[in-house]
């Protein structure tokens, strides 16, 4: 029983015996810094079933409370709150019994058999990741690594978009201009160069609608005729029609944007356990609807148009099937969410990691796979995230002033190199040792500068100000886990001998309470699906290192016990730091 519940369950027996009275729950929380104590107890909501005065009942439950919890060595009441010294001997038993754990924080075995599949990117073949894709996906990633340590089975998923009118239009605009380039002879990585013609396509577009609005044609009229879109439509038609002409230049461009990704996902550090391609998904989820049908689920309207009927749950009436029989989008998520079952039999549940612009979708998603009555639909979440802008203003694809991810994680890098000159950080190292350095230290900076904020917030991505070596930043944190491995590295003792009965500065209690929250911490950023719990804890437990690298002598302790143990202590901050930043997806520089 951890001791948190131990004072709970005390402090309700107290009550009884003291009072005659019970209560329902005991409220705790840290004791603030300015006064003595490790955990207070909360009496002003025992004043409901218990009469008196508040600094009496705290007075009567602390002096119970020494004399029943071993480790409760001392307490004091400030108003209405009482305030627990805990011995030294716990937190010296607590960290002897982590000091060791290799995966410490982790759960130990999979507290749930059903897995979680999570989905992230599901990209579009007609252009380049960008900005956009790289929160999504660094998001994806990390809660997927999260719900892991947190004691679950995870599939990391993506359904990419390859398929519709607008990887006609770059494959048009290829065809009609490319004169046979190709990733090798252009120099490009595949999806940059498809993305290249996705451009190309909207400047010819643009040209002929602004000719036929000076021959006299309404606006609307055209943009509806422009040649090109003409031409992209009736490519279309061919490729649902499968002509093979059509569909191998179709396979020929895919092949390179997805060897472009597999570039870009490499260099991210993120990956994914299975694809799932919307070519092949699009015509899934008509059977479904017929189901759907036969239930009741769905209705069909005059035209033969087929419906939902969501106003009881407060939404509106929902497309599922045009009258012409053929797909909504909508559609072709039911069945696909369905045969990810059928894949893995052993999903209980999915996390879709998607814009907030999506938000109604999902809602009318998740509602209508729980009224065909699968069991797993109540496990459905929307992963929901706000835009990110930058200083210049919005991102426009089809305009190509997009911020493109390859180009950004290479910025990221040539700032980091920049900043770590300026301050001298990396004398001493070779060429290719700075390289890796500026990479895992631009990497750091532009994950941690996006996985720090809550999803739900957008964000205003500043890359200089995300590469600082000071304040709440990836580089902070890397360079306070780089300062304790040389730290490691100049101890010349054993740092592995137990130490059991040492007095401990207030700084390592600290510090050692910061270690004790990283299991719950794990286990709430799962919940909450918000990496952003486990940013801000390592960045207040890094805090917290550092006031205590300024206020203690490690290699000027007064025995060499308290030497050994301030080393053991470093040691085990320097782990969790490379823990928790791995469930981010962030690299830790050994040196810097």
């Amino acid at each position: 029983m951890s001791l948190q519940k131990t004072i709970s369950e005390k402090t309700k027996l107290a009550v009884q015996n003291l009072y005659q009275a019970t209560l329902e729950s005991v409220e705790l929380q840290s004791t603030r810094k300015e006064f003595e104590g490790d955990i207070t107890v909360v009496v002003f909501p025992m004043l409901r079933v218990v009469k008196g005065n508040p600094m009496q009942i705290g007075e009567a439950i602390g002096q119970y409370l020494v004399d029943n919890v071993d480790e409760i060595k001392g307490y004091n009441v400030v108003k209405g709150f009482l305030n627990l010294v805990i011995a030294d001997s716990y937190y010296l038993d607590f960290f002897t019994s982590i000091r060791d754990e290799e995966q410490f924080g982790f759960a130990n075995s999979l507290k749930d058999k059903k897995a979680v599949m999570v989905e992230y990117s599901s990209p579009n073949t007609n252009k380049p990741l960008h900005l956009g894709h790289i929160r999504n996906i660094l998001l994806g990633y990390s809660v997927a690594q999260i719900i892991k340590a947190s004691g679950k089975k995870v599939y990391k998923t993506q359904i990419i978009n390859d398929r519709g009118i607008h990887i006609c239009k770059s494959m048009v605009a290829w065809q009609k201009f490319g004169e046979g380039e190709t990733p090798e002879t252009s120099n490009l990585k595949g999806d940059k160069l498809v993305g290249n013609y996705y451009v190309k396509f909207d400047q010819i577009y643009k040209d002929q609608i602004s000719k036929l609005i000076q021959k006299g044609k309404p606006e609307e009229e055209a943009k509806k005729e422009a040649p090109i879109l003409i031409e992209a439509q009736e490519m279309l038609r061919k490729w649902e029609a499968g002509d093979e002409k059509v569909v191998e230049l179709w396979k020929k461009m895919n092949s390179w944007v997805y060897d472009g990704f597999d570039q870009t996902y490499n260099a991210l550090g993120v990956d994914f356990d299975s694809y799932y391609y919307e070519s092949n998904t699009y015509l899934l989820g008509k059977d479904n609807i017929e189901e759907g049908l036969s239930k009741g689920v769905f209705f069909k309207k005059d035209d033969g148009s087929v419906w939902c009927d969501l106003t009881d749950e407060g939404l509106d009436e929902k497309l599922v099937l045009r009258s012409d029989g053929t797909a909504v989008y909508m559609t072709q998520d039911i069945g696909t969410a369905i045969q990810r079952v059928k894949d893995n039999p052993d999903i209980g549940g999915m996390i879709y990691t998607v814009g907030n612009e999506q938000d109604y979708h999902f809602k009318v998603l998740f509602l209508i796979l729980k009224k065909l009555g699968y069991d797993w639909a109540k496990n459905l979440h929307h992963l929901s995230y706000g835009m990110v802008d930058l200083p210049s203003g919005k991102m426009k694809s089809r305009e190509g002033t997009v911020v493109d991810a390859d180009d950004l994680i290479l910025e990221m890098s040539k700032t980091a190199e920049e900043i770590s000159k300026d301050l001298g950080k990396l004398e001493g190292y070779t060429k290719d040792e700075k390289k890796e350095v500026y990479n895992t230290i631009g990497l750091g900076a532009l994950k941690y500068y996006i996985l720090k904020v809550d999803p739900k917030k957008r964000i205003l991505f500043n890359p200089e100000e995300s590469v600082d070596f000071q304040g709440n930043t990836g580089p902070f944190i890397q360079y306070t886990y780089a300062r304790i491995q040389a730290i490691l590295r100049k101890a010349d003792f054993d740092i592995n001998t137990s130490i059991t009965n040492i007095e401990l500065h207030e700084k390592e209690k600290e510090l050692i309470k910061q270690l004790e929250l990283y299991p719950e911490i794990i286990q709430s950023a799962a919940k909450d699906l918000s990496p952003a719990i486990i940013a801000n804890y390592t960045y207040d437990l890094v805090k917290g290192y550092n006031s205590f690298f300024q206020n203690v002598s490690i290699f000027g302790a007064n025995s060499q016990e308290e030497k050994q143990f301030r080393v053991q202590l470093s040691r085990m901050v320097g782990n969790t730091i490379k823990s928790a930043f791995g469930l981010l997806g962030i690299n830790v520089p050994e040196r810097m």
